[in-house]
């Protein structure tokens, strides 16, 4: 009941937090850039995890005996698509980070075809590793070979599941190693110029630290769940696996909410947009101040805001 309740209440911050993330990169033009759509969809992936966790919440316990086999298949296909979607987005997004980083850029221009072509391969991916068991990475002929936290998958299927994930986790950690040597060096170099404008490090490194807590709280989460997969699918008969599973598995899910956390914090201009979106009625312009100002017209980085009473611009330059 305690574990029940607990992932109820995580399902719906979840759900409300990264469909909070995704409004605020639709809203604001400025995160229409490659490394906020990887972002957002990370953030679509924590979504989809919150939904499965959500119908994992209403279908466990004593309703798992009540299950066809279908439905089985579709609550455990669930978990693994959304999982599978985290680890290829992170994967996507370090990938994204090294190319911008190492172009000397804050943002990348790789074209927008091919992040929506990224993404798509991401889904698909992760759809075919959540569809894969139910069609035939199963264990209904060969009973033996059935793991304990997921009766009706192999015990293979959960050992390549685990070690992919852990090689994923690696390659990133490599990614993101390297990126914080380079810009290291280059903040050394750069702190010798006068010229150097402070807003390009200042934005690059939190950019790059950003990812990586984003990157270090999905290891911290789901690690433990993975080591457990991984002795359940090596046929570890002495390891007690189903006295923590559920616990380890509350835990990645509450990465999906620490994720949409990490943005809020790191990301002064998502907070900014956050704050927008929640208050969007108190921030409205009242009739007078409506009255008063004419539409702002956008040039370049700044906005000028004509008064009508003396004609005279005001500047903004955000």
């Amino acid at each position: 009941v305690v574990v029940v309740a607990l992932g109820l209440t995580v399902s719906v911050l979840v759900l409300l937090t990264n469909l909070l993330v995704i409004a605020a990169i639709a809203s604001n033009r400025r995160f229409h850039q490659p490394i906020y759509y990887l972002l957002g969809n990370l953030a679509a992936a924590d979504l989809f995890a919150g939904v499965a966790y959500l119908f994992l919440m209403f279908h466990t316990g004593p309703r798992t005996a009540r299950l066809s086999l279908e439905g089985w298949f579709v609550r455990q296909g669930l978990l693994d698509t959304s999982l599978t979607a985290s680890v290829a987005t992170l994967l996507a997004i370090a990938v994204e980070r090294h190319r911008s980083v190492m172009a000397v850029q804050l943002h990348s221009r790789l074209p927008r075809g091919r992040v929506v072509l990224l993404i798509v391969g991401v889904w698909v991916a992760a759809l075919g590793l959540g569809l894969l068991p139910a069609h035939s990475w199963h264990c209904l002929c060969a009973l033996d070979r059935c793991s304990r936290m997921a009766p009706l998958l192999s015990r293979s299927y959960l050992a390549v599941w685990a070690l992919s994930s852990l090689l994923v986790f690696l390659l990133m950690v490599a990614v993101y190693t390297r990126i914080f040597f380079y810009v290291r060096r280059r903040v050394q170099r750069m702190a010798e110029h006068v010229s150097c404008h402070p807003r390009y490090r200042e934005t690059t490194l939190s950019l790059v630290k950003t990812v990586v807590i984003i990157l270090g709280a999905f290891v911290v989460c789901w690690t433990p769940g993975q080591v457990v997969l991984l002795l359940d699918g090596l046929g570890c008969k002495s390891c007690n696996v189903l006295a923590v599973e559920k616990y380890f598995l509350l835990l990645a899910e509450a990465n999906s909410l620490v994720n949409a956390v990490v943005y809020s914090c790191r990301d002064a201009e998502m907070r900014r947009t956050f704050r927008r979106l929640l208050c969007c009625l108190c921030l409205r312009r009242s009739p007078h101040e409506s009255a008063r100002y004419a539409p702002s017209t956008r040039t370049g980085a700044s906005t000028r805001i004509m008064l009508p009473e003396n004609g005279h611009p005001l500047m903004d330059s955000t």
